[in-house]
């Protein structure tokens, strides 16, 4: 939501110069607006149950890490080159808002992250462990032979 009042912020400019800041602003406001908006689609309609080969925490937490960056970096550019008009001005102050919403969603997807790895890990360390036991029951499945008899 903060993207979006950014970006309708930034619509609202007729005039600039140097006109640079303010369409990098436009664009990561749109991007992220966008890129977001797809994202959150898919969680809450559970598309992305479809599609288990794209790890959707690590693809969440990469377009929170960056949307953060981006904004960060397109409000101080518009900022530093801002005229002192409202929109500018409102634009910068939700920009850093929006800003500081992406920091926390990405300590947070962090955090995911982290501990889908490590239920992932001792998943495959369980099933490691299991497949070696299996494997030294050999003299209880009369379906394989030993080479030795």
């Amino acid at each position: 939501v903060l993207a979006l009042i950014a970006f309708i912020c930034i619509e609202t400019i007729m005039e600039c110069s140097p006109c640079e800041g303010l369409y990098f602003f436009e664009f990561v406001s749109c991007s992220a607006l966008v890129v977001t908006g797809v994202l959150l689609l898919m969680f809450s309609l559970n598309l992305h149950t479809r599609i288990p080969q794209i790890n959707w925490s690590l693809t969440d937490l990469v377009n929170t890490g960056l949307s953060t960056f981006f904004f960060f970096i397109a409000s101080v550019v518009l900022a530093a080159l801002n005229h002192k008009t409202g929109a500018e001005i409102a634009a910068v102050i939700f920009g850093f808002l929006a800003m500081a919403v992406y920091a926390v969603n990405t300590y947070l997807a962090i955090k995911k992250w982290r501990m889908n790895s490590r239920q992932q890990s001792s998943r495959q360390t369980s099933d490691y462990i299991r497949a070696r036991t299996e494997s030294r029951e050999v003299d209880h499945r009369p379906e394989i032979q030993r080479l030795d008899a």
